[in-house]
Order: structure tokens, then C-alpha cells, then sequence
């Protein structure tokens, strides 16, 4: 009996810590917010990129622009610390913006650690912001990022979302576009709102989640083994 109720108590310490530790990982995902998605209009992006590593940095981040469809102008802000590269695409039908046809456009924007304690540690996280636009009119537009680690890992955040709606293991960065009449009239209802929920709403801070999470879980397998060993010591004095 005493053996089984310490295995137990073992068990739901371990439980306690997969709980605890789960969401950590969960929303650890490189996103895209901003405060305004409305087709036709301009928008200021950010791509908010966690580290997921515990022993490693993240030196460069590499986001590819939608090239089915295209964002005419796109401006990157200088992020301290880091550097960036533009690479154009030729566009196989060229688009229009304000008068004038545009057959190249922005491709792919490169961000690199300008040196080591540039990268985003551990427990922490950057956001990297450009302004874009006309946003075309479309539901979505997906932004493929390669995160690159200082140990030469390379975390692909590519796969696109599923019809069945359950998120895949890497997902690329989704933002939610609203259609210009919409936006104008009401706030969107039903699968919408919740779309637009999921996709610009912060995403909790991967250091402060981490860390609570973490030590949660440790918290419950302490008192979980303390709860053990004190059964031990009862059972020994009363024998």
C-alpha cells in the first residue's frame, strides 16, 4: 500500500509538471500582429519572434512575403541591434497602386544579430515591425519565417493552417484581413471575431510565461515527493 500511494503521489507530480510545462510551449510560435488589417489600407506589422531554446540564441529571422498576394510598398523600421536585408521578387502579373503598375515588390525581409548579445536570449523575445501596404483583398495573408539558432538549428515556422482548423506543429505567422465595407460598418461577428481574436491579440511574453510555468511545476513535484517521504517516515514509527 505505502509503495502504491508513493507511486501516486510521483505520478501526479509529473502530471502537474506536463501541465505546467505544455502551455509554455504552446504559445511559444513566432506572430504577426497589428492594430489595423483592413484591405486597401496600410498597416504596421510586427513580427514578434520567442526564443524557444534554452541554450541557444536566435541570430536571424527570416521573413518571406506573400508573393500570390503581393504588398506593393513595404517600409522596414530599423531595429537596434540588428540588421536587414530586402530581397525583390518579379511578380509573373503585374499589380496596380495608386496608378502605376508594380511588377516587383518586397520578397523577403532577412534580419541578422549585428554580433552575439544582439540575439534574442533565452527566455526572451523581439518584435520586428515594417509598414505595409495596400493590404490586398484577400481573407489572410500567411508570412513564412525561418529562425535561425546560433548553434545553426533552423525552426521552419511554414506550414500554412488546416481546414480541419487544428494548428499545425510549426505554423506560419496568419494575419486576418477585414474587408473595407465590413471594417467601416460593424465589427466583424461569429468566426470572424474569433479569427481576428486569435491572430491580434499579444501573445504572452515567453520569458515571464516560461518562468511561471516552470516553476509551477516544480512547486507540485516538491510538495508531491515531501507528501512521500513523510508517509515514509509515519510508517517507520509506528512499526
Amino acid at each position: 500500500m505505502l509503495r502504491r500511494a508513493i507511486r501516486g503521489l510521483v505520478a501526479v507530480g509529473m502530471a502537474a509538471c506536463l501541465i505546467g510545462i505544455m502551455p509554455a510551449v504552446a504559445f511559444a510560435h513566432v506572430k504577426v500582429t497589428t492594430d489595423s488589417a483592413v484591405q486597401g489600407g496600410y498597416a504596421a506589422l510586427t513580427f514578434r519572434v520567442p526564443n524557444e531554446r534554452d541554450d541557444a540564441s536566435t541570430t536571424k529571422i527570416e521573413v518571406q512575403l506573400p508573393t500570390d498576394a503581393p504588398l506593393a510598398s513595404v517600409s522596414v523600421k530599423p531595429h537596434p541591434g540588428w540588421s536587414y536585408e530586402i530581397t525583390k521578387t518579379k511578380l509573373a502579373t503585374p499589380i496596380e497602386a495608386h496608378g502605376a503598375q508594380i511588377s516587383e515588390v518586397v520578397g523577403q525581409i532577412t534580419w541578422t544579430a549585428t554580433d552575439a548579445k544582439s540575439g534574442i536570449q533565452p527566455g526572451e523575445y523581439e518584435e520586428f515591425s515594417v509598414s505595409a501596404g495596400p493590404l490586398p483583398e484577400t481573407d489572410r495573408l500567411v508570412f513564412k519565417t525561418l529562425q535561425h539558432y546560433s548553434d545553426g538549428e533552423i525552426v521552419r515556422w511554414i506550414q500554412e493552417p488546416s481546414s480541419g482548423g487544428d494548428e499545425p506543429e510549426r505554423p506560419a505567422p496568419v494575419l486576418r484581413l477585414v474587408p473595407k465595407g465590413d471594417a467601416a460598418s460593424s465589427p466583424p461577428t461569429g468566426t470572424d471575431r474569433m479569427s481576428l481574436a486569435v491572430d491580434s491579440t499579444p501573445a504572452a511574453e515567453p520569458g515571464v510565461g516560461s518562468s511561471w510555468a516552470i516553476g509551477l511545476s516544480a512547486a507540485s513535484l516538491v510538495i508531491s515527493l515531501a507528501c512521500a517521504a513523510t508517509m515514509i517516515v509515519r510508517t517507520r514509527r509506528t512499526r
